[in-house]
């Protein structure tokens, strides 16, 4: 054998070792591509039904807005014609009140002065008392009390 007949065979021994090795990556790449595919077929599966479900929520979430939004205008619509009411009442009914009452409080003040003197008031009591959680302390405890913390 010569030296070119050796290095052909290795050449040969070579590529039959990487041709080996690439047929065995092949093979399982394709194992990985199949389970991928499975996988993502199952995911499929899995959320076509949640993606149902989620658009029928968001629909039903829709339509409570929409029915919160119309309570809303329907509340602010009464909230305004309450403020017109009470605005109407108000400059319909205030004024002559005031004027009534005003005239009313004369009429009792001119009674009051022609039957006599205003009475006066009466005189304060003179024996305070203080009230401590529901019950009742005679003024000179009260005023020995005040000279003992004096005292401290």
């Amino acid at each position: 054998m010569t030296g070119g007949e050796v290095a052909g065979i290795l050449v040969a021994v070579f590529w039959a070792i990487l041709v080996s090795f690439l047929a065995v990556a092949l093979v399982r790449l394709a194992q990985t591509l199949k389970a991928t595919t499975k996988l993502v077929a199952d995911v499929t599966e899995q959320a076509v039904p949640l993606l149902a479900d989620a658009s029928a929520t968001v629909r039903s979430a829709q339509t409570q807005l929409d029915r919160v939004d119309a309570i809303a205008t329907d509340v602010q619509e009464v909230t305004s014609n309450a403020s017109a009411l009470s605005t109407t009442v108000a400059s319909t009914f205030g004024g002559p009140l005031v004027k009534v009452a005003a005239f009313g409080y004369g009429v009792r003040r001119a009674i009051s002065r022609r039957d006599g003197p205003e009475p006066k008031a009466a005189p304060a009591p003179t024996s305070r008392r203080t009230v401590i959680v529901g019950r009742t302390v005679p003024s000179s405890r009260r005023g020995k009390r005040k000279h003992r913390d004096e005292k401290d």
